[in-house]
């Protein structure tokens, strides 16, 4: 699918899921060279900044929502930048292009002319995808605030798995930005260095780069918030833990005399005491319920209970 959008001053134009043939009749128009022609054909794995005189080519990996809960996946977007152009290429559906492109053809038909230029509409594509990456973020540490209330609810098992979950999806947004860094870094330098847009690019530049720092500042920030509370919740696990073992401790402490004095009186040897008196079971249970009495009332008074 092509979408071409008309600008001041030049055109931008995105390649959703392109055919071989799509991506050749680009390439003609914008004068492409034969390798960034190959890498648009197929998806790149990892984060490439590349291009020549005329134009600037990289590939980023922006984390998104996956299909499932707590799933995050990496989309690629391939740009290539020259003078009165843009052309994004990517091989999935990807919600923000898809919001902005929404919301430039409604501008379209609000006003004939809208006053935007080729820079300032390649800060307006990031702020898209960088505004999509904190709201994913923001939705994770929605969940995190959920997972914290359970916790303290009593239902620390529950949440073990909860959080390891959060942990990896901070982890691979935190992990998808650390690789933006450097190629966005200079990919940005390369168009201030040939003055595609003129000096005032620089400051254009800055806060892209600014926008991608804040939102891995952000992602950082709750993973950190993350790691607290599995630290947290591992210590009040161990606490109940702990609280569990300590009364089958005193229960087993208890238990244990009644058991030997059971025991005892049923021997049935010769001389043994109260075998032939009458109300011996119940001298006996007695004996066994002060003994438990006694026992509890140590108990409480070391606060080993209670």
């Amino acid at each position: 699918m092509l979408f071409r959008y008309e600008h001041r001053d030049g055109v931008w134009v995105d390649l959703e899921q392109p055919s071989e043939d799509e991506v050749r009749e680009i390439a003609r128009e914008f004068s492409i060279s034969e390798r960034i022609e190959t890498e648009l054909l197929s998806p790149t794995p990892a984060p490439l900044v590349a291009g020549d005189v005329d134009m600037a080519f990289l590939v980023l990996h922006f984390p998104a929502q996956g299909m499932q809960e707590g799933e995050t996946k990496s989309q690629e977007i391939d740009f290539i930048v020259g003078n009165h152009f843009i052309l994004t290429v990517r091989y999935e559906v990807i919600a923000p292009l898809h919001h902005l492109k929404k919301m430039l053809e409604t501008q379209q038909l609000v006003t004939e002319h809208a006053p935007i230029t080729t820079d300032v509409l390649l800060e307006i594509l990031f702020a898209h995808l960088y505004t999509a990456v904190r709201d994913h973020t923001n939705h994770v540490a929605n969940n995190l605030v959920r997972v914290e209330r359970i916790m303290f609810d009593g239902r620390e098992r529950e949440t073990v798995r909860s959080i390891s979950s959060i942990s990896r999806e901070f982890l691979h947004l935190e992990a998808a930005l650390a690789s933006q860094e450097e190629p966005l870094g200079r990919f940005l330098k390369t168009l201030v260095r040939r003055e595609f847009f003129g000096n005032s690019f620089a400051e254009r530049a800055e806060r892209v780069i600014a926008e991608r720092t804040q939102v891995e500042h952000l992602i950082k920030t709750h993973r950190a918030v993350a790691a607290e509370l599995r630290e947290t919740n591992s210590v009040l696990l161990e606490t109940r833990q702990n609280e569990i073992m300590k009364t089958l401790t005193i229960v087993t402490f208890i238990m244990l005399p009644l058991e030997l004095i059971a025991f005892v009186f049923g021997m049935h040897a010769q001389g043994t005491p109260l075998e032939q008196n009458p109300n011996a079971f119940w001298i006996i249970i007695s004996f066994m319920f002060a003994m438990v009495g006694i026992m509890t009332v140590f108990f409480a008074g070391k606060r080993w209970i209670f």
